[in-house]
């Protein structure tokens, strides 16, 4: 009963948090599909992210970067929910070894783990793995690049399964303090991901369609630039 009582609690102080007034930071822009076609306000809004579970020093701008410490663990959301959407990101890993990533269609809800549900988009920094396999040391399974999954509870169906997972069938992510661009197009509960110019990985059958963007803090600085959310149909 014990436990119960303190999720329930959790889960309103989450739905508090959803409703905060003062966003964490303002970064990125949210450009119609209707202005890009015809080249309108090619910078479109500005996009608000909101704080979920995360500190208030967790993240901070810097001119045209956004900067997270990796601590603690948990997620700032957009300020609106998305359906269907191209989100372009770039990003970079501080130090070597470093995890995190972005949820879409997420209802920003912390769960046990601190982390919401949604489909995961995941950042993992590589280098250290290439370096055990030039020197003739196999790194562990789990260690590959920009895998596609659904978490708390959201099933997918994987283009490239690993288990319940996407995986990406070419490794192109940079080693640690190196630019990644990513290009998400999701739409109607399929998703497609370009890495560094190519689309190596995807997911269909989203059982959840809709939600908030989450930008996620899992321990490792990471930094963030260049953030676009075009709305699509």
């Amino acid at each position: 009963m014990r436990k119960i009582t303190l999720f329930i609690i959790s889960i309103i102080f989450a739905m508090k948090g959803l409703s905060a007034q003062e966003p964490v930071c303002t970064f990125g822009h949210e450009v119609t599909w209707e202005k890009v076609l015809v080249g309108e306000n090619a910078e479109g809004e500005w996009v608000n992210w909101f704080q979920v579970n995360t500190d208030k020093d967790t993240w901070k701008v810097d001119d045209d970067v956004l900067i997270c410490s990796g601590l603690p663990i948990g997620v700032i959301r957009s300020e609106k929910a998305y359906e269907n959407f191209i989100l372009h990101i770039e990003w970079k890993h501080m130090e070597a070894g470093g995890n995190s990533g972005t949820f879409v269609w997420s209802k920003a809800i912390p769960g046990e783990n601190n982390l919401p549900d949604g489909v995961e988009v995941q950042m993992l920094e590589l280098d250290w793995v290439n370096q055990n396999i030039r020197n003739g040391k196999k790194p562990p399974i789990a260690y590959v690049h920009g895998e596609l999954f659904g978490v708390g509870g959201v099933e997918v169906v994987p283009d490239n399964p690993r288990g319940k997972r996407s995986k990406s069938v070419e490794n192109r992510c940079k080693e640690k303090m190196k630019w990644n661009t990513y290009d998400v197009v999701c739409v109607d509960g399929t998703i497609k991901m370009s890495v560094n110019g190519k689309f190596v990985n995807g997911i269909s059958k989203s059982s959840q369609k809709k939600g908030y963007i989450c930008l996620e803090a899992e321990g490792a600085e990471i930094h963030f630039r260049n953030i676009k959310i075009i709305e699509l149909p």
